[in-house]
């Protein structure tokens, strides 16, 4: 195979490969909610996210007291299978197991949410190797919702592809320093504000937007750096990255709070659980970052002489996956 063909193949698998999730931010998890809705009576509703191919078959078991008051139904929503029922239990929720069936064959997370008729609430997040919840247990616990935000960044594969184009624009350590200093400043600051309330974006055009960005730093990566600028200084994003990174940090921000409105949140304890999906976030994509660091300098040491077109391989992967989902996303808003 000649050198162009071999490129050409490259080129073709990475750009399947990046583009084959339909939607590439999403990777939520597992959803339980229950609301005791009279005395020892609770509505139950459970979300399972779509996957490639049917969803996982997950339903809740409750402890021997619960009986189903009105038989359970399943219903095709947007992403996600819905579950819902009503049940009793004679002594309410306050002791025993609750199990989620068939969470152990997945490799999905579940958020367990229980809010009770006094005010109080229970939070938990399950693990396939441990599905179950021992009921009884306290108050609030947040702790999951720091593991959440670095399950969501590191399988948000459009999230990620933007933090690798701005690594493979910023070559000084300090440099890319401030440039991911002002990018999770940006989004930081826009998933408080709308997961908060403050702020309501409607999604679609946030996702399609996010797009877009991609599509724009992948671009400018393609460009001669004499096109960039008359005086071959370079453009924007060249001369100020930090700068370009905090606008578009503020628009994945609201991409990140989505998610987590999707996720949903103890209202006992918002502030908590926001503050631990948020470094959740940054902790994945730290780790993102030195793995990338790791593998540029791995290419540079081993392959000195790389050819201009083959350096530019993954350049090209990532537009093409950024201008599948650019018009995929949108379509949905026309």
């Amino acid at each position: 195979m000649s050198r162009c063909s071999l490129i050409r193949a490259l080129l073709l698998l990475c750009a399947l490969l990046f583009c084959g999730p339909a939607a590439a931010h999403e990777s939520l998890p597992v959803y339980l909610g229950i609301v005791e809705d009279a005395p020892n009576s609770f509505a139950v509703t459970w979300r399972i996210p779509a996957t490639q191919g049917a969803p996982p078959a997950i339903t809740p078991s409750f402890p021997a007291q619960c009986t189903a008051f009105t038989p359970a139904t399943l219903e095709q929503a947007p992403g996600s299978l819905v579950g819902r029922e009503v049940i009793k239990c004679a002594s309410g929720l306050s002791e025993g197991r609750m199990v989620l069936t068939g969470l152990d064959r997945t490799v999905l997370d579940a958020l367990v949410r229980i809010e009770f008729a006094d005010g109080h609430e229970i939070a938990a997040v399950l693990h396939p190797r441990d599905p179950y919840l021992s009921l009884g247990g306290g108050g609030p616990r947040t702790g999951g919702y720091f593991r959440l935000g670095v399950e969501h960044i590191l399988f948000g594969i459009d999230h990620l592809l933007f933090v690798t184009g701005l690594v493979l624009i910023v070559r000084r350590p300090w440099r890319l320093a401030k440039t991911i200093t002002a990018f999770t400043l940006a989004h930081s600051i826009t998933l408080a504000l709308a997961t908060l309330g403050f702020v309501h974006v409607p999604p679609a055009p946030v996702e399609a937007t996010i797009a877009l960005s991609i599509v724009f730093l992948a671009r400018e990566l393609v460009r001669p750096r004499q096109e960039k600028d008359g005086r071959g200084e370079g453009g924007l994003t060249t001369r100020q990255p930090w700068l370009v990174a905090f606008a578009f940090g503020l628009l994945h921000g609201f991409g990140f709070a989505g998610a987590l409105s999707q996720i949903g949140l103890p209202r006992h304890d918002i502030p908590l659980a926001l503050l631990l999906f948020n470094l959740g976030v940054e902790a994945g994509q730290l780790l993102f970052i030195a793995a990338l660091l790791l593998v540029r300098a791995a290419i540079v040491r081993l392959a000195p002489g790389m050819p201009p077109t083959l350096a530019r391989l993954p350049t090209y992967g990532i537009g093409a996956a950024a201008a599948f989902w650019l018009i995929q996303r949108m379509a949905v808003i026309l």
